[in-house]
């Protein structure tokens, strides 16, 4: 899948919901359902600056692909971790940095949270893209 069409999904599914308490509830279970980072990888070089919150995202490349893990202290922090991890996650540096992350806008993400997790989202977008220049500089995939 492409990453318009992961958030197309995204779209789709909070839009089945008209309360906001819906809303969050499926962000809630979204980071339950996120699989734990490794106590390892919770170090200083994955701590993401700017967030209210701890948070984690460790990446690797796999064939190309960036593939990323993520982690928080927070429960609705951690489904927004999961949100940006299956938008982004197994996609070519270029195809990251190539991204219009429309979503966050089109499900009201960014007007129903709070400005310092708004803040912490792209604090979180920032780290990924930063982690595609790198691999992109290496010589890791969509050059």
């Amino acid at each position: 899948m492409t990453i318009n069409e992961i958030q197309d999904e995204i779209i789709e599914e909070f839009s089945g919901f008209d309360d906001w308490m819906d809303r969050y509830s499926l962000l809630i279970d979204l980071g339950n359902e996120l699989p734990a980072l490794a106590p390892e990888k919770k170090n200083e070089q994955n701590l993401i600056d700017g967030c209210q919150s701890k948070v984690w995202i460790d990446a690797r490349v796999e064939d190309g692909k960036i593939m990323l893990q993520g982690d928080s202290d927070a429960i609705l922090v951690k489904g927004i971790v999961a949100l940006l991890l299956k938008v982004l996650s197994g996609h070519t540096p270029q195809e990251i940095l190539d991204a219009d992350l429309y979503f966050i806008q089109k499900t009201g993400l960014q007007e129903h949270l709070s400005p310092t997790r708004s803040n912490g989202i792209v604090a979180m977008i920032k780290q990924i893209r930063m982690f595609a220049l790198a691999f992109q500089a290496k010589g890791f995939g969509g050059v």
